[in-house]
């Protein structure tokens, strides 16, 4: 059987297809509890060049940090250790927890001391394959984004040069970063922060979800998927024009839209237009892939949606038609309640895998 991540499915098995609740909103509360870092169980071995149903190739990495099995081991200790915040509390999987598709139950993104950051945690599967990164575009690579929690004060609440100092302090750090990267001359150039995002980054490439129910029905497994999943298949595929944006291997076309989300809030996030100064860009935010999206509930960018019928029912009514920067793309659909159902079923596939 030829996937990634092989064991994910006895891991995930019996929440691929719950919704996962909510327990409050941003408006609600300045600040939620911080879960736990979760243990890592992921397999012991990471493979770095399979390729599952679904896809026509690996992630490509950039020339100047191809992905090796060391890069791939230091990221991911780096990604479950603590050490990265300023209080020891905080990891990347805290927000981007493997049992959660890499994301998050809290609608937003959860910090040190319990601080709410802006906007809700995405799922970092398939971003090897992405060309923008965050919600609003503001890296460019895997390697840009690596870093940018740890100086955010509402995330990781540090700097890059405490962190380096800490990693620097650390025997097993320097003779891991010595095994992934090569000697240096000193130990400001053993462990440095380009080495920190590119192994980070070089874990992150390895998270590929494919060889889902709808995989194998596209590969002419044709049991693979239910009647109604079928159905949905048909409607994302041309009534529901669903295919306009969730396009291509990863369902995403990676570029930017305003869908009306939190249309009616007076501090409504402005999204791409922070990063552009455009006025076009007002509202926008990076289309999210929909592979595993059964798994990282709540969704939008506000983590204002809790289940996936809430998310298509929104679009089936248009979105907010209201909203004078509303995409052209988003229209009514003008689905039966049991249409929406059948869209559910073919997202949900999506996370399935056999």
């Amino acid at each position: 059987m030829n996937r990634l991540l092989s064991s994910w499915p006895i891991l995930w098995g019996g929440i691929w297809l719950v919704s996962i609740g909510a327990p409050t909103t941003a408006q609600e509360s300045e600040s939620a509890q911080l879960q736990p870092v979760p243990e890592d169980t992921l397999p012991d071995k990471l493979p770095i060049d399979t390729i599952p149903k679904g896809f026509s190739t690996s992630p490509v990495a950039p020339l100047d940090n191809p992905t090796t099995p060391a890069k791939v081991a230091l990221g991911r200790r780096l990604f479950f250790d603590r050490i990265l915040s300023r209080d020891g509390t905080v990891a990347c999987a805290t927000c981007h927890r493997p049992e959660q598709g890499f994301a998050s139950s809290e609608p937003i993104a959860v910090g040190i001391e319990g601080r709410l950051g802006k906007r809700n945690a995405p799922s970092i599967l398939n971003r090897g394959y992405g060309s923008h990164f965050l919600w609003d575009g503001s890296a460019t690579s895997l390697e840009d984004q690596a870093l940018t929690p740890i100086e955010n004060p509402d995330e990781f609440g540090t700097d890059v040069e405490t962190v380096l100092k800490a990693l620097r302090s650390d025997e097993s750090y320097q003779v891991e970063f010595a095994g992934a990267f090569g000697e240096s001359d000193s130990i400001e150039e053993v462990i440095s922060a380009d080495r920190l995002a590119k192994a980070i980054a070089s874990f992150e490439r390895t998270l590929v979800y494919g060889n889902t129910l709808v995989d194998r029905f596209r590969a002419s497994e044709y049991g693979a998927l239910s009647r109604e999943a079928r159905q949905g298949m048909w409607i994302f595929e041309s009534a529901g024009g669903c295919w306009k944006c969730h396009g291509g291997e990863i369902f995403s076309d990676e570029k930017f839209h305003n869908t009306g989300v939190d249309f009616d809030n007076p501090n409504r996030d402005r999204g791409r237009f922070e990063v552009t100064g455009q006025e076009e860009d007002k509202f926008k935010f990076k289309t999210p892939s929909l592979r595993g999206i059964a798994l990282t509930a709540p969704y939008m960018h506000d983590g204002g949606m809790k289940t996936l019928k809430d998310v298509v029912e929104f679009y089936n009514k248009g979105g907010a038609p209201d909203d004078p920067n509303l995409d052209q793309e988003m229209q009514p659909l003008n689905l039966s309640e049991k249409e929406v159902g059948f869209l559910v079923e073919f997202l949900k596939a999506l996370s399935q895998q056999p």
